[in-house]
C-alpha cells in the first residue's frame, strides 16, 4: 500500500523498519521537529527522522498537523493508509479521514487498559502480569478506536520499562505489518473496545521519580523498575543523588530507608528491596558489586 508513517522515538523506528521490509510504498514520514540534545544542545532529528533519511524517504516535521497547509499537503499524498506509532501529536479529523482506508495506530498495551502516554511504565508500576500490543483504527478519542490486531506479552519478574519497551517494539512491529496486510486484503475485523477496565497511563512527571521508602517493598520495587532507565527512580544517600535502576523484593525489616547490609538491601515500610544496579549523578550506571566498591553505603546508613 501507499502509506504515510508518523512516529518519533526508537519504538516507532523499529516499526518503520518492519513496514519498509514488508514492501509498502512509504510516501512520506512525519516526525517531531529536531530538538536540542546533549551537552552542546545541538539540534538532532528524532530516531524515526534519522532512519527515514537513511532509507531515502521524504520527511516532514510540522509543529502542528492542524495547520491548513499541512493538512493540504497530507491530503495531496493520496494515501491508502496512514500509520501512527508514538508520533507525539493529536491528529485532527481531516488527517484521519484523508487516507483511503483510514489511519491505524500501534499502542503498547491491551486496550482499554492503559490508554495514553506511558503504558509501558504504568503497567510495570501497577504490577500487571501481562501486557501486549494492539493495532487500532484511529478515531478522534484518545486511543478509543476499534482494535484490528492484538498480541500479549508476559511481564517478567525483574522486567524494567527499558527491557519491556524493547520486547514490545519487536512484537508490535511484527503485529503492525500483519495488521496492515489484513487491511490491504480487506480482511481486517474491527472489534470495539470494551469500556470496562478502562485506565489511563498518565505521562510520567519528574515529581514521581523520588523513592518513598515508607511504601511496601513490592510497590517500591515496581516503582524502580517502571521508571528504569528513564527518568530513573532516585534517592539521596552518602551525600549523593542516586538512581535505582534494577531491584527485587527480599525479606528484611527495619526503619524505612535503612541499609540492612553492605550491598544495597534497603528497608521499606514493609519488607525490603535489593538494588542490583544503581547510578550516581554524573557517573555511569553500575551493577551493585562495582557500585559499592567505589561508593560504599554501609549497613545502618539511612537514605532518603
Amino acid at each position: 500500500m501507499r502509506i504515510a508513517f508518523m512516529g518519533s522515538p526508537d519504538f516507532a523506528a523499529t516499526c518503520l523498519t518492519a513496514l519498509a521490509k514488508a514492501g509498502h510504498e512509504i510516501a512520506c514520514v512525519y516526525s517531531q521537529p529536531p530538538r536540542p540534545r546533549g551537552r552542546g544542545q545541538v539540534l538532532q532529528p528524532s530516531p524515526v527522522h534519522a532512519l527515514a533519511e537513511t532509507l531515502k524517504i521524504p520527511v516532514r516535521t510540522p509543529v502542528s498537523m492542524r495547520d491548513p497547509a499541512e493538512i493540504a499537503a497530507f491530503e495531496a499524498l493520496e494515501l491508502d493508509a496512514a500509520v501512527v506509532v508514538a508520533y507525539g501529536q493529536i491528529l485532527p479529523q481531516a488527517i484521519l479521514d484523508a487516507p483511503r482506508l483510514g489511519a491505524y495506530n500501534l499502542h503498547a498495551s491491551l486496550l482499554p487498559r492503559w490508554r495514553g502516554a506511558a503504558p509501558i511504565q504504568r503497567a510495570i508500576m501497577a504490577g500487571d502480569a501481562v501486557t501486549g500490543a494492539e493495532v487500532m483504527r484511529m478515531t478522534q478519542g484518545l486511543d478509543e478506536g476499534p482494535v484490528i490486531a492484538s498480541a500479549t506479552l508476559r511481564i517478567d519478574r525483574m522486567e524494567t520499562a527499558g527491557t519491556l519497551h524493547d520486547r514490545l517494539a519487536v512484537q508490535g512491529a511484527a503485529l503492525l505489518a500483519e495488521a496492515l496486510a489484513r487491511v490491504e486484503r480487506g480482511e481486517a475485523v474491527e472489534v470495539p473496545q470494551d469500556e470496562e477496565g478502562l485506565t489511563y497511563a498518565k505521562k510520567i512527571k519528574p515529581s514521581e521519580a523520588r523513592i518513598d521508602w515508607t511504601r511496601p517493598a513490592v510497590e517500591v520495587d515496581r516503582h524502580i523498575r517502571g521508571l528504569s532507565p528513564f527518568p530513573g527512580a532516585w534517592f539521596e544517600g552518602g551525600g549523593a543523588r542516586i538512581k535505582a535502576l534494577l531491584s527485587s523484593v527480599e525479606e528484611g525489616a527495619g526503619d524505612p530507608g535503612t541499609l540492612l547490609d553492605n550491598t544495597l538491601l534497603i528497608a521499606c515500610g514493609e519488607g525490603a528491596v535489593r538494588l542490583h544496579r544503581a547510578q550516581r549523578e554524573g557517573k555511569a550506571a553500575q551493577d551493585t558489586p562495582d557500585f559499592v566498591r567505589g561508593f560504599p553505603l554501609l549497613k545502618g546508613t539511612k537514605v532518603t
